[in-house]
């Protein structure tokens, strides 16, 4: 199937999580026959920090962040089998999703990709006239990052045809043990972007911990922490590109995994970070969250933290030889049951199962 997919970067990172989920299943995808047409706005200086070159399996396109810029990528939706809207573009989102999704061909699959739905739902509850709310019933299927049943149950009932949640996996070809880098040299270290809906978790789950303990050394990395005031014993790396993971991963006795705020209070919605630290065997200390054990065993494939208290503990009793086990573990949990080669085979299913049901492009009313 021919797939226009317009999200928020494809070739960066920078201050876009979602990148590396998005090369995982796309790649499987292509690798399935798919053709991947992928949909970019030059915004938020993503294309000035790129982690990698245009791939061989996608043809990116990188349009102007501008009125001028949409309109010249939104006509190629109507040559699609399978038009992908994705959250979190960054740029004239409202416009794009109604944009595309009225371009798509009337027998084309038409999908919402969420990959923050716990937060979009919040936004549709607290607006009726939400723009993803006003297109559901144009909209054929929802896939979500994550958010298990109640994010499923949730879309439902503001009145999506379909949900399925898609989680994050491990790419084993890009994430994986490394040589330890002194660069990254700690005994917790914690990799995210600084979000208004994160910040109280970071400063309760990394920054109190680093103030218990003060002898013990602390490593943030990613974008907007500079201005951050942090104790002495933590320093800040600043973005951390997708080549450098695997070092910052691999090097300090433990890493930190906290969810933002939606994600934690839904649950079943473990980041990115999460896959990554297990493909390099990195002992993973996480916020707790409901649904962890459908992807981790608490206390021998990951260390589950109720708050910083948990975190200071945890890390106060790791030794490296427990460190070293609960990485192993994690790993191969991981590269058995979540890999983003079982990810993209699931969407290969979903594309397969619903692209294939003529009834499914009629319009809502029809279908009841």
């Amino acid at each position: 199937m021919k797939i226009a997919f317009y999200g928020s970067s494809l070739l960066s990172s920078y201050w876009n999580g979602a990148a590396t989920y998005y090369r995982g299943i796309l790649r499987e995808l292509a690798g399935r026959g798919h053709d991947i047409r992928f949909y970019e706005p030059d915004a938020f200086d993503r294309q000035q920090h790129r982690d990698i070159d245009p791939p061989d399996w996608a043809r990116v396109t990188v349009y102007p962040a501008t009125v001028q810029g949409l309109a010249s990528v939104m006509d190629e939706a109507a040559d699609a089998d399978v038009v992908v809207k994705a959250s979190g573009v960054g740029v004239f989102d409202d416009d794009l999703i109604a944009g595309v999704m009225q371009r798509a061909r009337p027998d084309a699959l038409r999908i919402f990709w969420d990959v923050d739905a716990a937060a979009t739902l919040d936004e549709m509850r607290a607006d009726p006239a939400h723009a993803v709310r006003a297109m559901l019933p144009q909209i054929d299927l929802v896939l979500t990052y994550g958010g298990g049943d109640p994010v499923v149950s949730a879309y439902r009932a503001m009145g999506a045809r379909e949900c399925i949640p898609v989680y994050n996996a491990l790419d084993p070809d890009t994430h994986f043990p490394v040589a330890p880098d002194p660069r990254f040299a700690c005994d917790l270290a914690f990799l995210g972007n600084r979000l208004p809906d994160r910040e109280a978790r970071v400063e309760e789950y990394f920054l109190k911990p680093a103030a218990l303990l003060p002898d013990r050394s602390f490593l943030v990395g990613g974008n907007g922490w500079e201005s951050k005031a942090m104790p002495a014993n933590v320093r800040h790396r600043g973005h951390v590109y997708t080549a450098e993971h695997n070092a910052f991963n691999c090097t300090p006795l433990a890493v930190l995994n906290v969810a933002r705020d939606s994600m934690a209070q839904i649950g079943f919605s473990p980041a990115t970070r999460v896959f990554e630290a297990a493909g390099a065997a990195a002992c993973l200390i996480t916020d707790a969250w409901e649904g962890i054990e459908m992807f981790l065993t608490p206390d021998e494939e990951v260390l589950v933290a109720r708050d910083g208290q948990d975190v200071a503990d945890h890390l106060a009793a790791l030794t490296p030889e427990r460190a070293r086990q609960i990485g192993q573990a994690a790993r191969a949990r991981t590269m058995l049951e979540h890999s983003y080669a079982l990810r993209g085979a699931q969407v290969d299913a979903i594309l397969k199962r619903y692209g294939g049901q003529a009834a499914f492009h009629q319009p809502r009313m029809a279908r009841a």
